[in-house]
């Protein structure tokens, strides 16, 4: 069964930082894009930011440029989402999402690079979703 599952999220106060982790199960994350979304009450779904599990090649919307890293750990199976600088603005439901890019999406290939992972993301376009985790910036 194809899982994803969020973890990492809670209450943390501005200036502070969380380390939100995806960890997939059921199959492997190779060539696959894995993206960060983020709702908060009222408003619309937000992509945050974007991995290519291959060659690591990376995207992130200008709200969290400078402050926020996306990486992947191979022998886990797991992205991580280390957002720095927490503002109240980043609460929001954390989500991550996967999508395949294809066998070929490998360093250099256009399939995986940065201008795909952004369309995916501005797109929402990913095929499996984990339900969330709580991110609530406050003092």
């Amino acid at each position: 069964q194809v899982q994803l599952v969020e973890s990492g999220g809670g209450l943390v106060q501005p200036g502070g930082s969380l380390r939100l982790s995806c960890a997939a199960s059921g199959f492997t994350l190779d060539y696959y894009a894995i993206g960060w979304f983020r709702q908060a009450p009222g408003k619309e779904r937000e992509g945050v930011s974007c991995i290519s599990f291959s060659d690591e090649n990376t995207y992130y919307t200008d709200s969290v440029k400078g402050r926020f890293t996306i990486s992947r750990d191979n022998a886990k199976n797991t992205v991580y989402l280390q957002m720095n600088s927490l503002k109240p603005e980043d609460t929001a439901v954390y989500y991550c999402a996967a999508d395949w890019l294809g066998l070929f999406a490998t360093r250099g290939s256009v399939l995986s690079a940065p201008s795909r992972l952004r369309s995916k993301l501005e797109g929402a376009d990913f095929g499996s979703w984990g339900q969330g985790t709580q991110v609530t910036v406050s003092s």
